[in-house]
């Protein structure tokens, strides 16, 4: 993949020996490349017109007041470079780390809700460009026959015993999702993909990267997203609560949003479940993965249909 780069690297103003870093493999592969952060975006998964729709939604969010997000940085063929059948994007680094598990979470899901808040009120009002193109993140989309990210029944050490919970357990979900509905009011463009790794913290400032899952889904589907991985963490309940906080400080989060945080988070995870047991070689499939990963989601297929995850309800 370094030749491919190497000849995007002169697009934008860099001499083609600029010493490459590999950053990340996950859905796309991210690499350093002296200023700048390139995207290296995964062959089949987004059209040249989706992820020009991602930067564009990311152009139009740049210095509000409150809402630090990453920025895209051009190149000679505009937005979106084109080598061969591959695109390629690029980004200002950002200062600071990757928020990590062993954190003091509960610190950060207030502004976390916050940004989220501020993502959202500027979705609501924003006037897309034409041809505006971004994937939905919706019932039939995660749980239906063609899903984006993959088939659950495909997890690794998933049985027929297992399989039978999470057909129940989804059923009842996709029943729920359905009665909630994509109206505006519930359902809109959001990042989609707010989790840990894609929030960088230096000092006290919380960044959002990383919009290359941004599409339109139910609004607290973000926080949902923001708790990827630590589905099973003892402090879920105290981070929910704090997002919350931080989200209604700056926009209405009415009851019946609240209400569907539980069924959203189980969502995420039988969509993570499906996403690593077709993305074994990204690196969060490396550590994250297999078996265990899909016994941690039947266990959370049980509380739903026991309690519907009672504990998560804010």
């Amino acid at each position: 993949m370094t030749d491919l780069l190497r000849r995007a690297l002169p697009l934008y103003g860099l001499p083609p020996d600029m010493p490459l870093t590999l950053l990340n493999r996950s859905e796309n592969e991210t690499w350093r490349a002296g200023p700048l952060i390139l995207r290296l975006h995964r062959q089949g998964y987004h059209s040249k017109p989706e992820i020009a729709s991602e930067l564009a939604w990311l152009s139009a969010l740049q210095d509000l007041p409150g809402l630090n997000t990453v920025r895209p940085i051009p190149g000679a063929q505009g937005p979106v470079t084109q080598i061969d059948d591959r695109f390629i994007v690029a980004f200002a680094p950002i200062a600071g780390q990757e928020l990590q598990p062993g954190d003091d979470l509960a610190r950060w899901f207030g502004p976390l809700g916050a940004i989220t808040a501020r993502l959202h009120l500027q979705s609501r009002q924003w006037t897309p460009p034409p041809g505006f193109t971004r994937k939905c993140w919706d019932v039939d989309s995660i749980l239906g026959p063609n899903p984006h990210w993959g088939d659950w029944r495909q997890a690794p050490g998933l049985d027929a015993t297992g399989k039978d919970l999470l057909t129940r357990a989804t059923d009842t979900l996709a029943a729920r999702l359905r009665a909630y509905g994509t109206g505006p009011e519930t359902f809109g463009l959001i990042h989609a993909d707010l989790r840990l790794a894609n929030l960088m913290v230096h000092g006290t400032t919380l960044t959002a990267i990383d919009f290359d899952d941004c599409g339109f889904g139910w609004w607290v589907y973000d926080l949902a997203a923001a708790l990827s991985f630590i589905e099973t963490d003892p402090r879920l309940p105290d981070l929910i609560a704090a997002w919350v906080t931080g989200y209604s400080r700056i926009a209405a989060l009415p009851d019946s949003d609240r209400a569907m945080i539980p069924a959203l988070i189980f969502l995420r995870r039988v969509l993570l479940t499906a996403w690593l047991a077709t993305r074994a070689d990204s690196d969060t499939g490396r550590a994250l993965g297999g078996p265990a990963y899909t016994l941690g989601t039947l266990t959370l297929a049980d509380r739903f249909l026991t309690d519907e995850l009672a504990d998560f309800r804010p």
